[in-house]
């Protein structure tokens, strides 16, 4: 199977929700609205480890993406792209991440400024890979929440199943052969992601800025706008 960019991005938004789950206290950093149901289960049980985290995470993505927006609108104005900009701001951030959680990893079980600044840094670059879908990998797979994928297979299952025509056949395959592998990557970073969590704990959160590394080096290897 050749590893191309939204394989590397659908196994690292695996892997960064997954790790910021069990690294920080329930925290989801690529699937923000996750954050809500966990806040509120915290709240009712009393153990509101992390509370602050999931209570801003969705401010802080829509910060950023608000931000990214800007930043794409103010290079657009210049005749300038600002992929190769965000694609470098993620692997900063990402980065500054990896380094802070080495030092205070595991975290303890209450709300502590490393966890937190640690967990918004994850948010925020999480974002930038959302937005960034949006602005330049238009006709790519979603790398992220896998909600969607899932819902679009099950249909064109169905249709498959329903005897379609020849072109709607090529459709349903085509498909299937851009979302299927995205949707595998992720799952295979969550595994990893745990699997890093359980024996390595010390470098769980080291994968993402290396992960970021790969994308730049395939940065090209997307599906044109």
């Amino acid at each position: 199977m050749r590893i191309n960019l939204s394989k590397i991005l659908g196994f690292n938004a695996g892997y960064v929700d997954t790790a910021s789950f069990l690294g920080i206290h329930g925290l989801f950093a690529a699937h923000v609205t996750g954050n809500f149901v966990t806040l509120g289960a915290a709240l009712t049980s009393g153990n509101q480890n992390g509370a602050w985290a999931k209570l801003l995470a969705l401010p802080m993505f829509c910060l950023v993406v608000f931000s990214v927006k800007l930043i794409d609108r103010s290079y657009l104005k210049a005749s300038k792209s600002s992929y190769n900009f965000l694609l470098k701001l993620m692997f900063f951030l990402f980065t500054v991440a990896a380094v802070i959680s080495i030092e205070y990893l595991p975290f303890p079980q209450t709300d502590t400024w490393p966890s937190f600044i640690v967990g918004m840094l994850l948010v925020a670059a999480m974002s930038i890979q959302n937005a960034v879908h949006r602005l330049h990998w238009t006709k790519e797979a979603p790398t992220t929440v896998m909600t969607g994928s899932t819902t679009q297979m099950m249909l064109d299952a169905a249709d498959w199943f329903s005897q379609p025509s020849e072109e709607k056949k090529e459709q349903i395959r085509k498909r299937f052969s851009t979302v299927l592998p995205t949707m595998l990557s992720f799952a295979l970073g969550c595994a990893v992601a745990a699997l890093v969590y359980k024996f390595a704990l010390i470098w769980l959160f080291v994968i993402p800025p290396v992960l970021m590394l790969a994308s730049y080096w395939k940065k090209e290897d997307y599906i044109k706008n």
